[in-house]
């Protein structure tokens, strides 16, 4: 049984008695035996007690009224009392203060025990229920702690991770342990992670390292990305198709206008009689014509089938987000008037990010040598659509009506962004137009709200 466990509260009252009694006892013995022996000494025991329940006022006056009793019934020359009173009076306060003070420390120990043995099971209720894998790892790479999370990303129906060697799954971080020294790292890596079984799999870490009287160690939330890497890639090829089938059609388009007009050329020839009988005529007229069937065919798909229900107020966030920083570098200020609640639009998601970064790009090289610095974006609804428009302060656009011609002579480079940027629009019921200004430019995104869409589809 621990000693100390008489110090607790509930026993106040009892021990306060107690010593209370000890006192007069001890008093009443020491009067009685006078002429025998001093026994003050033993005003201790009720001061020991005392110490662990009274304040320090309590303790002094206590303790200075026990060197009185002490001295009032002692029997030694009267001529050394001051000096005997004085040491006593020392002796019983300090006992009663040390008792005191060790009590006071031990319960503050007690109360961050517990305060730390509350936060370690709370925290150990959040690791071991977190969705994410926690492991951490010792400087020779060895598991020292890992969840069930851990245990069913790297090794599922095997033998527990903790003392396990990390590299087994993770060599990455191995090396970053291997490869510390006086650095703390807290940071992200994606690499290769491998299961017990052999499945390999792509692993984000989240980790830092931190110093022990053990040596370096590393702390680690481990995910799968196999997943979302597989998703971003179908996601990107799909996008890729479909704007591939976008150009193409455009392109099929612009050639099926000159095979046309080259056809009538060819036909008013025809007419000449020294060219009817030619061979290389008649074989220009097959290839032609060829072309023009080539070029009518049908690649891209319905709006219908381009288009989703987009909410547009998260697109301009993950627009925003895109090209904030790097407007930010280059000292362009991005002014952002955007219309509570905006309806639900028909569009491609992905599509509509890269047009707004098309014109974000345009507008940031035109504004590069100019002395004012204003990107001005607004969306609003506007007679059944909504209208995103991206107005700068740059050199403007010298020759409006060539603007959406791909190949444009003096382009910065092929001149095709403008016109890939509204063939994608156009592709799911939108559309880019130019909105001329004094000064700078100004392009507006058409988006077809989603009832529009819904009754156009439905008519």
């Amino acid at each position: 049984m621990d000693l100390l466990s008489i110090y607790a509260p509930a026993n106040r009252n009892r021990m306060l008695v107690l010593a209370g009694l000890l006192i007069a006892g001890i008093a009443v013995i020491d009067w009685w035996a006078t002429h025998y022996i001093s026994l003050g000494f033993l005003y201790l025991f009720p001061i020991i007690i005392l110490g662990g329940f009274l304040s320090r006022t309590w303790i002094v006056g206590v303790a200075l009224l026990c060197a009185i009793l002490q001295e009032a019934f002692s029997n030694l020359p009267e001529n050394e009392a001051v000096i005997r009173l004085v040491f006593s009076s020392v002796g019983f306060v300090g006992t009663g203060l040390f008792i005191s003070e060790m009590i006071r420390n031990r319960r503050i120990v007690l109360r961050h025990s517990e305060e730390l043995e509350d936060a370690e099971l709370q925290l150990r209720s959040l690791i071991e229920s977190s969705p994410a894998a926690i492991v951490t790892i010792d400087s020779d790479g060895t598991i020292l702690l890992a969840n069930e999370a851990a245990q069913q990303l790297l090794a599922p129906h095997a033998a527990p991770l903790q003392g396990q060697a990390i590299k087994m799954y993770l060599p990455a971080l191995e090396s970053v342990l291997r490869t510390q020294s006086s650095r703390f790292f807290r940071t992200t890596l994606q690499c290769t992670g491998q299961r017990t079984d052999g499945e390999v799999f792509l692993a984000g870490v989240w980790f830092s390292t931190y110093k022990t009287l053990s040596g370096p160690r590393l702390a680690a939330i481990i995910v799968d990305l196999s997943e979302d890497l597989r998703n971003r890639e179908d996601l990107s090829l799909d996008h890729l198709l479909k704007n591939s089938r976008i150009l193409m059609s455009t392109v099929a388009h612009e050639i099926r206008n000159l095979s046309g007009a080259v056809l009538v050329v060819h036909k008013n020839l025809s007419r000449i009689r020294e060219l009817q009988t030619n061979e290389d005529f008649r074989a220009l007229g097959a290839l032609i014509q060829s072309l023009e069937r080539t070029s009518a065919l049908e690649l891209g798909s319905t709006s219908v089938q381009n288009g989703e229900v987009v909410e547009l107020t998260s697109v301009l966030e993950e627009f925003r987000i895109l090209i904030e920083t790097t407007y930010h570098e280059s000292e362009i200020r991005v002014e952002w008037v955007i219309q509570e609640e905006l309806p639900l639009v028909w569009a491609d998601r992905y599509g509509l990010i890269q047009v707004f970064l098309n014109l974000a790009k345009n507008s940031q090289r035109a504004m590069m040598s100019t002395p004012a610095k204003l990107l001005r974006i607004a969306a609003r609804q506007e007679n059944g659509k909504v209208i995103i428009r991206f107005e700068d302060t740059g050199t403007g656009v010298t020759s409006p009506e060539n603007l959406f011609r791909p190949f444009q002579r003096g382009a910065e480079s092929s001149g095709i962004g403008l016109y890939i940027s509204r063939a994608i629009m156009r592709s799911f019921g939108g559309d880019l137009i130019y909105e001329p200004r004094l000064e700078g430019s100004c392009f507006a995104v058409v988006l077809p709200m989603h009832v529009a869409a819904e009754e156009a589809v439905n008519a």
